[in-house]
């Protein structure tokens, strides 16, 4: 018996030997660097995240996270980026520091975040291997600014933007999107406001960047209905108002999906294809946060494989995680860039980037808001 125990240690202690030769002292660093956050983290006792308005994913990150990490509370406030970047910058212009975490969409995150010198850099707050090493991301570490340092893009997919009413609306005639201006769908077009940032500024900018001005004119002759609520548009759609949306994807149909009423995104992709996006799928950390070592925790859980999949399957927008599981995405209509495309075609049609906001989204929302009375 005790022969038996003395081999049993030996043994242990040989495949720990040959653990700790392969993975190198700054690993066992690493992991006390994360045990004592962790702990530090519990004694702050809780993290503030602003994340999108999503009940769902409210749910399952608070119970995802709290039960990896009891003791140390999430607070999470839903809300539109832009509503969320107005309230984190008025707040800091008077003093306070309520938020940590910025998780949402790429445009806000730059112009009310980045641009103003909110947010701190993202790579000090990694500590996890899991999450620092590039190779475990398709196309590597992916950041919305320049300086690659402030906004973290974790999500990576092309979805489908143009949405139909089955009951009223053959979709096997829209190829090409001059299809658009068939005078069959006059008055029966619906548009997600691209006036704003979103998903129908997103898709303005690409039809502005192919098909140019002139192809705007003629589409808003198409009389659309324009529209910056999501819920009201997606409706539109289901109850017949208009027979195709724009603009808009899954995210905005699932509780009508759900109610067996006829929506679907178009089966095929438009010749022109589309952009590749980031969607609500970008992450900032507010400078000087006021639950740091929380803070940490939180940015190590939310872009491992744990956090990754909770926003993944809660969302449905691909995570660039190349060990997450992303095929719930693509039976709603996302399609993710690690399946899909190279990473020089990621790079190539990717629209979250500083350069296409700066170059392509905001113009083509400044053009909107001339064109759109």
């Amino acid at each position: 018996m005790v022969l038996q125990r003395v081999v049993r240690r030996a043994v242990l202690f040989a495949i720990w030997t040959m653990f700790a030769s392969s993975v190198g002292p700054g690993a066992f660093a690493a992991q006390d660097e994360w045990a004592k956050t962790v702990e530090a983290a519990k004694k702050e006792g809780k993290v503030v995240v602003a994340i999108p308005p999503s009940a769902k994913l409210r749910k399952q990150m608070q119970k995802k996270f709290t039960e990896r990490f009891p003791g140390i509370e999430l607070e999470v406030v839903s809300s539109r980026g832009s509503k969320a970047v107005k309230r984190i910058g008025d707040e800091r212009k008077a003093g306070v520091r309520y938020f940590d975490v910025y998780v949402g969409g790429s445009s806000s995150l730059f112009t009310g975040l980045v641009k103003p010198g909110y947010a701190d850099a993202v790579e000090d707050y990694m500590i996890l291997d899991e999450v620092k090493d590039p190779k475990r991301w398709f196309a590597g570490h992916v950041y919305v600014d320049n300086a690659k340092k402030y906004g973290y893009t974790f999500n990576g997919y092309q979805s489908k933007n143009f949405w139909y009413n089955t009951e009223l609306l053959d979709p096997s005639g829209l190829v090409a999107f001059d299809d658009l201006l068939d005078p069959k769908l006059k008055g029966k077009i619906g548009f997600y406001d691209p006036r704003k940032p979103g998903g129908g500024g997103s898709t303005w900018s690409y039809l502005w960047t192919v098909k140019g001005e002139d192809y705007l004119k003629k589409l808003l002759a198409q009389e659309p209905l324009i529209i910056g609520n999501q819920r009201a548009l997606a409706e539109a759609l289901a109850k017949g108002k208009v027979s195709l949306t724009i603009g808009m994807t899954y995210y905005s149909f699932r509780p009508f999906l759900e109610a067996g009423l006829p929506v679907k995104p178009l089966p095929k992709p438009f010749k022109e294809g589309t952009y590749v996006s980031g969607g609500s799928g970008n992450l900032a950390v507010l400078k000087d946060p006021p639950h740091p070592n929380a803070t940490k925790v939180f940015v190590n859980w939310m872009l491992g494989p744990e956090g990754q999949q909770v926003f993944t399957s809660a969302m449905g927008q691909p995570s660039r995680r190349l060990d997450v599981d992303t095929s719930v995405a693509l039976k709603i209509g996302y399609i993710p860039a690690k399946d899909a495309l190279t990473v020089e075609e990621f790079r190539k049609y990717e629209n979250q980037s500083e350069d296409k906001i700066k170059n392509i989204r905001i113009p083509a929302r400044k053009l909107a808001k001339k064109m759109i009375k």
